[in-house]
């Protein structure tokens, strides 16, 4: 069982304010997408959107080669997560399972609705009651890697004896893969979570989708509908999300993918000279370290009164490393001179 007490951590704005250079967000730092921002700047901010969301719905399962019956609007990638366990417990779930290394609200949706949590690949995740709920990201956040218990994810039976068990493939930061091309996985079984706002550099715009996979009954498709307030997402999500979808935003997004490998690279042989250890295996626009510090709070919080704010990775159940989205060189630079002169 893992803890009953979870305090979910962000990176980003804090009370201090937006970090002059922020290495603490997974954001495309290319963006935010200049085309989707000329979108945003014409949208209908004066009237409510469609609360149906038919033509975004139709545009994004058009994007992605599926019926738009399997398209589920959300709030945001976070809203869908606390949805969808809520939707899992009324469908008789009790308990879930969760990479080892994951991204907070996962386990924080299953401690509200009361649900066991259970880590793959621990000694006591192999022994533990069967799970209805199962949670993938891909690039994992924080270590930018590959699913790599994806051959291990269980295959139970419906709780209920009715729809089968929910395998969920938070597909955050697919999008921002850098190195080579991202595996090929089995869509059509799986619920995929999308949020396009971290690709195109714009994640104070609130807006996200799921796809449901082909054996989800429309009767399910319509319960977690009906588990969202009304327009639950507004004009500028919904422009959001209809840009994304645009060739001219695609070829943005391919075009600042090469854009991160320079500084990804860059950025790499900056922590290579500071003496920071690198944990190996990202492939997306972020990576791990572990920092040769003593007093790892001390530290980040001398930098962040310095505008650089970098992800401690303590939440994760890694203490001694922080998380750093790939940032310019100027940021970088910022970077090294707080590092260097420190006492």
């Amino acid at each position: 069982m893992l803890s009953e007490t979870t305090t979910v951590v962000h990176g980003g704005t804090d009370a201090l304010g937006v970090p002059a250079h922020d290495f603490s967000t997974n954001r495309n730092a290319c963006g935010p997408c200049p085309a989707a921002v000329q979108a945003l700047q014409a949208a209908h901010s004066a009237q409510y959107p469609d609360p149906h969301y038919t033509d975004v719905c139709a545009q994004l399962a058009a994007f992605h080669g599926v019926a738009p019956e399997r398209i589920v609007i959300g709030g945001s990638s976070s809203e869908l997560i606390h949805r969808l366990t809520q939707h899992a417990v009324r469908h008789g779930a009790t308990a879930i399972t969760l990479p080892q290394h994951h991204y907070g609200d996962y386990l924080q949706a299953a401690q509200v609705w009361g649900l066991h949590a259970q880590s793959r690949g621990s000694a006591q995740g192999e022994t533990a009651a069967p799970a209805h709920l199962h949670w993938a990201c891909e690039p994992s956040s924080p270590l930018g890697v590959p699913e790599t218990m994806w051959g291990d994810w269980p295959h139970s039976a419906a709780p209920r004896g009715g729809e089968p068990a929910w395998h969920v493939l938070d597909c955050a930061y697919r999008p921002l893969w850098l190195e080579g091309a991202a595996p090929q996985r089995d869509s059509d079984a799986l619920w995929q979570l999308w949020t396009p706002n971290k690709a195109l550099g714009m994640t104070g715009v609130r807006a996200a989708y799921a796809i449901a996979p082909v054996h989800a009954s429309a009767q399910a498709l319509q319960a977690l509908r009906w588990l969202a307030p009304s327009w639950v997402v507004g004009a500028h999500g919904v422009t959001m999300l209809q840009a994304w979808v645009t060739p001219q935003v695609q070829q943005w997004l391919a075009h600042s993918l090469q854009q991160l490998r320079d500084w990804k690279a860059q950025q790499l042989a900056l922590c290579a000279r500071l003496g920071w250890q690198v944990v190996p295996g990202h492939q997306a626009n972020y990576f791990v370290a572990r920092l040769p510090v003593g007093d790892m709070a001390a530290c980040l919080a001398a930098w962040r009164a310095q505008g650089i704010k970098l992800r401690d990775c303590a939440s994760f159940g890694l203490p001694g490393h922080v998380r750093l989205g790939v940032l310019p060189p100027a940021s970088q630079a910022a970077l090294e001179q707080a590092w260097r002169s420190m006492p």
